[in-house]
């Protein structure tokens, strides 16, 4: 039984140990994209077509 605490606190450590460098990695703009916004005007924009207009039939009397 004594074994699952030594596991159970093994794994909590750990977990906290990458929560931290997580933070100091998020901190410190390791996650910052600097390169995208410099090359997003060369990519060409997607045409959006014009859907034409329904009309709506009536049956004149």
């Amino acid at each position: 039984m004594s074994v699952i605490y030594i596991l159970l606190t093994i794994s909590i450590v750990v977990a906290i140990g990458f929560f931290v460098a997580f933070i100091v990695a998020v901190k410190r703009g390791q996650f910052d994209d600097s390169y995208t916004p410099s090359v997003r005007m060369l990519f060409e924009d997607e045409l959006v077509k014009d859907k034409p207009e329904k009309t709506i039939l009536t049956k004149e009397e």
